[in-house]
C-alpha cells in the first residue's frame, strides 16, 4: 500500500495499516479491570480527525480459537471459500482469521448440525433444542457459547468448510472514541481501551477488538487496519462557552481530547468534568493529566465518582445533583453538556438526573423541564457519545 496517500485514500472500505507505538495499562496494581492507553501512529496515511472523531479498528480473531475450530472441521485452513459479497474465495484460515466473526450462533447451524448428527445421543440433544417448546432452552444454550463450542459438542455431526463458514456473520470494525487532539498529536490517535475477558460455558472469551489491540497489535510490528469515522459529537466551536463533561470509565476518552483541543485553540470557556470508575486508588484514567489540567486552571473544576469506596455506590449522576446549583447555573449561561460512555445505564440515569436538576432548579413543570432540555439538544447544546 501507498503511504504517501491523500486524505480520501485511505477509508472504511481500503483501511490504513497503522501501527500501535504505544501501549501501556491505566489501571493500578489491584484493579480488577484492564484499560490501556493506545497510541496509534498515522504517518503516511493523509487520515484526518477532530476531537470528538472515532477510530475504526479492523481486528483480527485469536490465532488459537482459528486453530481448533480447524481442527475440529478437520480442515488444513488451506480450502478455499466463498464469502458473501466477495470477489474471489478465499482461504478458510483467512476467512476464520480476519473476515468472520467467531461468535454469535444463531439457531441455523443447530439444524445444520441436527441434519449431519451421526451419533443418537447428539441427534437426540439437537432435536431437543430445536423442539418447538424449547425457544427460551435454545436462546440461553446459544448465549453461552461461540461456534468453536458448538463444533467441540456435535463432533460427530461434520460440517464442510463452506457449509460452516456460510453459518458466520462478517467480522465488523469496532469504533473507539478517539483521546487525543489533532491540534496537539496531529500525527498520531490517542485511545482509552476497556480490554474485555470473561468467561462462559467453561471457556476463556474475550473481546476481539480490545484483545487484539492489546496483545496481538504488537507494538511496531503488527498492522492494524484503521479508518476515521467523523461525528456529530465536539467541542463547541465558540471557545467562549463552557462545557460540562460526564465521562465515566472509557467515556474520559473524547474529554481527554475536548480539553486538549480547548487549551491549544486558546478557548476562553471554562471546563468541567465528571469522572467515574470503581476506586480511585486503582482506577483514576489519567489522574495526573487531570491535576495537572486543574492545577494549571484548563480545568475549572473535576467531580468524581469512586463507586467502590464506600459502602453505598456513588455514580456520575449523584454528584451532578449534589452540584444541581452550579451545573444549573453554567446551563443558564449557556454551557454545553456533554455524555460519553455506557448507554444502557449510565446515559439514562444522567439523563434523568439532568432533567430532575432543571426541574428543581428554575421551579419548571417536568413537562417544561423536558422542553428545555429538548432545547438544548437542538442548539447542540446536549450531546452524547454513547453504546
Amino acid at each position: 500500500m501507498s503511504v504517501t496517500a491523500d486524505a480520501s485514500a485511505y477509508s472504511k472500505d481500503h483501511p490504513f495499516p497503522a501501527k500501535v507505538t504505544e501501549n501501556r495499562l491505566l489501571n493500578k496494581p489491584g484493579s480488577v479491570k484492564e484499560t490501556r492507553h493506545l497510541v496509534v501512529n498515522l504517518a503516511g496515511s493523509g487520515l484526518r480527525y477532530e476531537a470528538g472523531d472515532s477510530l475504526g479498528v479492523f481486528a483480527s480473531n485469536r490465532p488459537q480459537e482459528v486453530d481448533e475450530i480447524l481442527q475440529l472441521l478437520g480442515a488444513t485452513g488451506d480450502e478455499l471459500v466463498m464469502l458473501p459479497k466477495a470477489p474471489a474465495p478465499v482461504s478458510l484460515r483467512e476467512a476464520l482469521t480476519s473476515r468472520l466473526a467467531l461468535a454469535g450462533p444463531t439457531r441455523k447451524i443447530v439444524e445444520s448440525l441436527a441434519a449431519k448428527a451421526t451419533g443418537t445421543d447428539e441427534r437426540a440433544k439437537l432435536a431437543g433444542l430445536l423442539a418447538p417448546e424449547s425457544k427460551e432452552v435454545l436462546a440461553a444454550f446459544l448465549e453461552q457459547r461461540a461456534f468453536v463450542d458448538l463444533l467441540a459438542e456435535f463432533s460427530g455431526a461434520r460440517l464442510t468448510p463452506q457449509e460452516f463458514t456460510d453459518h458466520l456473520r462478517r467480522l465488523m470494525p469496532r469504533l473507539y472514541s478517539i483521546a487525543s487532539s489533532p491540534k496537539v498529536y496531529p500525527g498520531e490517535i490517542h485511545l482509552t481501551v476497556a480490554v474485555v475477558r470473561y468467561q462462559t460455558n467453561g471457556r476463556d472469551r474475550v473481546g476481539v477488538c480490545s484483545t487484539f489491540l492489546a496483545e496481538r497489535a504488537l507494538v511496531g510490528i503488527t498492522p492494524a487496519p484503521v479508518f476515521v469515522s467523523h461525528s456529530h459529537f465536539g467541542p463547541p466551536e465558540d471557545g467562549a462557552k463552557d462545557c460540562i463533561m460526564i465521562g465515566p470509565g472509557t467515556g474520559i476518552a473524547p474529554f481527554r481530547a475536548f480539553v486538549q483541543d480547548r487549551v491549544a485553540s486558546g478557548a476562553k470557556g471554562r471546563n468541567w468534568l465528571f469522572f467515574g470508575d470503581q476506586h480511585r486508588a486503582t482506577d483514576f484514567l489519567y489522574e495526573d493529566e487531570w491535576q495537572q489540567c486543574l492545577a494549571q486552571g484548563s480545568l475549572a473544576r473535576l467531580d468524581t465518582a469512586f463507586s467502590r469506596d464506600q459502602l453505598l455506590k456513588v455514580y456520575v449522576q449523584d454528584r451532578m445533583r449534589e452540584s444541581a446549583a452550579e451545573l444549573w447555573a453554567w446551563l443558564q449561561a449557556g454551557a454545553y453538556f456533554y455524555v460519553c460512555g455506557d448507554a444502557k445505564r449510565m446515559a439514562k440515569d444522567v439523563d434523568t438526573a439532568l432533567h430532575d436538576i432543571v426541574m428543581q432548579q428554575s421551579g419548571m413543570a417536568p413537562e417544561q423541564a423536558a422542553e428545555y432540555v429538548k432545547q438544548m439538544k437542538k442548539e447542540k447544546r446536549y450531546q452524547r457519545d454513547v453504546y
